[in-house]
């Protein structure tokens, strides 16, 4: 079946995808932003680094980070970063909603391979 995938781009420029959901998500199920990079095979500076772009875009902080030490460290989500991410899940269903017949028909005519992607 064909995916729909679903960027918002804010006027700032900030971006809010598949991606950066995934990671919201994970960090809300494990406490931990180092477990939710691993989990995704992702390099953790890296996470780190699209957190703090969703830190930069916004006025209130997405993930709260708790420092480490002998207890260990961790990080939720916000209030606000949970908010974030209900609302990108619920824009991405209401467009696939929107968009499943449409992609339906662009699947029976699609070949069952569409050669290099470009």
């Amino acid at each position: 079946m064909a995916e729909l995938h679903v960027n918002i781009v804010l006027a700032s420029g900030a971006r809010i995808g598949r991606g950066k959901a995934v990671l919201l998500e994970g960090i809300r199920d494990t406490g931990s932003i180092s477990a939710a990079a691993r989990a995704l095979g992702m390099d953790y500076k890296r996470a780190w680094l699209l957190l703090d772009s969703l830190d930069s875009a916004f006025d209130t902080p997405v993930v709260e980070r708790k420092a480490g030490g002998v207890g260990g460290g961790g990080a939720a989500l916000s209030p606000f970063g949970l908010e974030l991410l209900g609302r990108y899940r619920r824009i991405e269903a209401a467009a696939m909603a929107l968009a499943e017949a449409d992609l339906e028909v662009l699947e029976q005519h699609a070949l069952p391979s569409a050669g290099p992607k470009i």
